[in-house]
């Protein structure tokens, strides 16, 4: 494992993603809102996604030059993204939800992680 990314460029580009999910999830885009209600994520928990997001950005940014931060943040995405796979599956929606969004996003990280931190 590599403590600085190798390539850089999937990182800032994964953190590029995650920012952007970060902004459309202040209030949250129909699609977003969708996606938490078809899981039965509470409402009154929304707030904490947008936090989420933009930290997980800037530990991929921060990654670049403090050894281990970004390999860490991509390794947290990859369990983010499997605990939401869970919900949408304990959820029964099999939708574009999970398979487009979810699954997709896990599946970018795990590819990041693998080709900037495990090459």
């Amino acid at each position: 494992m590599s403590a600085l990314p190798d390539p850089v460029w999937p990182v800032v580009v994964l953190a590029i993603i995650q920012a952007g999910d970060a902004l459309m999830c202040i209030k949250p885009v129909p699609f977003i809102a969708q996606c938490f209600e078809d899981v039965n994520w509470p409402r009154r928990y929304w707030w904490i996604m947008p936090p989420l997001k933009f930290a997980a950005a800037a530990g991929l940014i921060l990654g670049i030059w403090l050894p281990y931060l970004g390999a860490v943040t991509c390794a947290a995405l990859v369990l983010y993204f499997m605990v939401a796979i869970a919900m949408h599956v304990a959820a029964r929606d099999f939708g574009r939800n999970l398979f487009l969004n979810a699954t997709v996003m896990l599946l970018i990280c795990i590819a990041v992680g693998v080709f900037s931190f495990m090459a």
